[in-house]
């Protein structure tokens, strides 16, 4: 195996693009595209993960391609599977059809798997690289990967914020900071995540639903609330609707615990509601990904633990000013720049009127490029 140094751009970023494709269906397996290009560089297949249980990118593109595939050169965003699931593995499917080369972006994490694929390639004489995209693939999978090297959910910071970094004006006004086009792009966050995590000071504040609204996910999703002194009414909105409300809390108090499990919360009393609990339990739950949309002291908090791995960052063209005017992390903070949380493969694109800024933990990267390319 080696890495390459000049990857042929144009069929990873087409196999990305495919990838992309199963961004809504495919949890929790991985999304992966796959490109099959003939030695004399004409695409002959093409294919996508499009949902769990289907046949896999690869095994699509060998399909489409038919003949064509021996002797080609496959590109796709994830190592090519050694082990029998739902699926037979894609490994023997692409040694079989005579595929000479694999260029994958990244080696799949799942112990079943982990560089086991690209072994067996090689051993029946297929050539094989990594690293092309790779930064793209492990956001693109981030959920996924996350979960298998570090034994948690993926966890994403979002929030909308004024050119001067305000979440609220000084009154407490907050809808609508952002245009249409940029509320829409958080709306599809929440189709791409298993769950939707609030504090219940955002709660009390705005009586969110916190609902899929899109069609484009499988089912309801999953809704968190961190309430350590059960603080959260009853009477909520978010109780109306389908889907399953886990309620993390401290207290003990019998007479509200009865209350909200009456309304259908499911109740998880913690001695500590911290980051690291919470997440431990929501891994146990087959929960693969967190979006975090408030408030500042729930954002904050798993700032502080560093257990955060994206943040996705909607700043409107308004300047809102004043000194009693919220942001969007709260927290201890960090004492010095040295400590701030870092961004790395940051994305800015205009949304609307508005910019979107989309990074990842800088720590995060570190450790996944480590544990998946290097």
């Amino acid at each position: 195996m080696r890495s390459s140094a000049e990857p042929s751009e144009f069929f990873a970023r087409r196999a990305m693009a495919l990838a992309r494709r199963g961004r809504f269906g495919v949890a929790p397996n991985p999304k992966v595209g796959a490109v099959l290009v003939s030695p004399s560089g004409e695409i002959v297949g093409e294919g996508w993960h499009e949902r769990a249980g289907e046949p896999h990118a690869e095994v699509r593109a060998l399909a489409a391609a038919g003949a064509a595939a021996r002797g080609a050169t496959l590109y796709v965003t994830l190592e090519p599977c050694a082990h029998f699931g739902r699926t037979p593995p894609c490994a023997d499917a692409l040694i079989a059809a005579g595929v000479a080369h694999v260029v994958a972006s990244h080696r799949d994490p799942d112990p079943r798997t982990n560089g086991l694929g690209l072994s067996r390639l090689e051993a029946a004489g297929i050539t094989t690289e990594i690293g092309p995209g790779a930064e793209e693939a492990i956001e693109l999978n981030l959920p996924y990967l996350v979960s298998r090297t570090a034994g948690r959910p993926a966890v994403t910071l979002k929030w909308a914020a004024s050119l001067d970094g305000k979440i609220a004006t000084s009154a407490g006004e907050s809808q609508w900071i952002t245009g249409t086009p940029a509320r829409h792009g958080a709306l599809e966050l929440r189709e791409e995540h298993d769950a939707v995590l609030v504090g219940s000071g955002t709660v009390l504040a705005d009586d969110p639903l916190l609902t899929r609204r899109l069609g484009r996910a499988t089912g309801p999703g999953r809704r968190v609330i961190l309430d350590r002194r059960l603080r959260t009414p009853p009477s909520a909105r978010l109780f109306g609707e389908a889907g399953e409300v886990l309620l993390y809390t401290e207290s003990e108090d019998a007479a509200r615990l009865a209350a909200l499990a009456a309304r259908g919360a499911k109740v998880v009393r913690l001695e500590r509601v911290e980051p690291a609990a919470v997440l431990a339990d929501l891994h146990l739950r087959d929960v693969q990904s967190v979006l975090i949309e408030g408030g500042a002291e729930a954002a904050g908090a798993f700032h502080d633990a560093g257990l955060w791995d994206r943040a996705v960052v909607f700043l409107a063209p308004a300047l809102l000013g004043g000194s009693r005017s919220p942001g969007p992390l709260g927290g201890r903070g960090a004492s010095q720049l040295a400590a701030a949380g870092r961004l790395d493969a940051v994305r800015i694109r205009r949304v609307g009127r508005d910019i979107e800024i989309v990074g990842l933990n800088e720590e995060c990267l570190r450790d996944l490029w480590s544990n998946v390319v290097g």
